[in-house]
């Protein structure tokens, strides 16, 4: 048994780890260079409330970057070309990212708002972009047993991130001007380009992947939307219960979706301070989150994408139950850490799982469009529906809103159980 454990645990020990750690990193950095520590330094240049509201917007290319993943998908740049598709696209857009980043640098919030403004929605294209070609590098670099592993590398490098950009620009604010620190996180994007400069373009049938556009400009703009957009939705729909595959997505992690716009207002009535809340969400959740990652790569390695996904989701659902403790208990901080740090080894094993599960259904021949359709539906529910969990916490107890919230996992379950019973050979 022990043995079978190791084996399966030698898929972290590949020199393709170190590749996904960076490339992680990479796309992890910038989100929150354009969303919460971007609030914070527009809050100190004086910038109104109304208006830190409003530069939210310029998160907006993420949730569309589907619209364009085709492109990156299927077109072979002209010069970076010569490192390979995948390659040649990620170092192309990691110097967009570095430029732009770098014009933020250069910007007085206070006095041009707007060429901020500017500056990020173009750090937003380059970063949602290069979502796409990351995602379909991870994918093609891994066979479907070793999807998992490969997640759970990928998005330890991306919370990395998260701290280098978060954290990390938050402190060096404590002792340099703001303008100073972007131009110091412009080189994150450094470690994604040696990352890219120092691994190989993944193997993959090129015939497929890529297609010869000739003949005149109609004839060439009528291939490519038949065989960049047309073709990948038509090639999943030929999957068995493709329907039901979408609904299973988009159920599958509603449970926590739900109830994660309303962990810190409850936390909050639980009589918790900020310090309090920080401390243990933060710190706690964090590591929780990445020793759940790591363990779900690990068990998917060794029982399977479906099993786990079952096992994780049976998961979500009980460790939902301990903040319904919680609200018995109040200000207790000992169950608040334990019940936040088991809730987020599960939603760490969960969302390993079922980014396997998105990155398994992908056919290589179209794999970054795929995924950012695929990828687009399941956050839906977090980005969508979840925005109506205040309305149901303010007409129910919290011990009621959090049993609710765990009875949320039984529809995605239902769905996943019928699959794997009507397809057991994907087991």
């Amino acid at each position: 048994m022990l043995k079978k454990w190791w084996k399966a645990a030698r898929i972290y020990m590949d020199k393709r780890m170190l590749t996904m750690i960076a490339l992680g990193f990479s796309s992890g950095f910038p989100l929150l260079l354009v969303f919460g520590t971007l609030n914070l330094w527009l809050k100190d240049a004086g910038i109104s409330y109304a208006a830190i509201g409003l530069f939210s917007l310029v998160k907006t290319p993420y949730s569309f970057k589907w619209a364009w993943s085709p492109i990156i998908d299927r077109i072979k740049l002209p010069l970076f070309g010569r490192l390979g598709r995948r390659r040649g696209w990620a170092l192309f857009i990691q110097i967009i990212l570095l430029i732009s980043i770098l014009g933020m640098s250069t910007v007085k919030p206070a006095d041009a708002p707007l060429t901020m403004a500017f500056f990020a929605v173009i750090v937003t294209i380059a970063s949602a972009s290069q979502d796409i070609v990351l995602d379909a590098y991870r994918i093609e670099s891994f066979n479907s047993k070793e999807q998992g592993a490969g997640v759970a590398i990928f998005v330890l490098g991306y919370r990395f991130g998260l701290v280098f950009s978060g954290a990390g620009a938050i402190w060096m604010a404590s002792v340099m001007d703001w303008n100073s620190v972007y131009k110091i996180m412009a080189l994150g994007t450094i470690v994604g380009m040696l990352a890219i400069l120092c691994s190989p373009e993944p193997a993959k049938d090129e015939k497929k992947a890529e297609i010869s556009y000739t003949g005149s400009f109609r004839k060439r703009v009528k291939k490519f939307l038949l065989t960049a957009v047309y073709d990948p939705f038509k090639d999943f729909t030929r999957r068995t219960d493709w329907a039901l595959i979408l609904l299973f997505i988009f159920l599958y992690r509603m449970s926590d979706a739900y109830m994660g716009p309303m962990a810190y207002p409850f936390y909050d009535d639980m009589g918790f301070s900020k310090v309090e809340i920080a401390y243990v969400s933060k710190i706690y959740g964090m590591i929780a989150t990445i020793a759940g990652g790591i363990a779900g790569g690990l068990i998917i390695n060794r029982f399977g994408i479906m099993r786990s996904l079952l096992w994780f989701g049976i998961l979500q659902g009980v460790t939902n139950l301990m903040f319904v403790a919680q609200s018995y208990a109040g200000h207790n901080i000992w169950l608040l850490i334990f019940s936040i740090s088991l809730d987020n080894v599960s939603a760490g094993m969960a969302a390993t799982a079922l980014v396997a599960y998105l990155s398994s259904l992908c056919n290589i021949a179209y794999t970054a469009t795929q995924y950012a359709l695929l990828s687009s539906l399941m956050s839906f529910a977090r980005d969508v529906l979840a925005a109506t969990s205040g309305f149901l916490a303010d007409r129910v107890s919290w011990d009621i809103f959090f049993l609710m919230t765990a009875l949320m996992v039984i529809p995605g379950l239902l769905i996943l159980i019928y699959m794997m019973k009507k397809h057991p050979r994907q087991i």
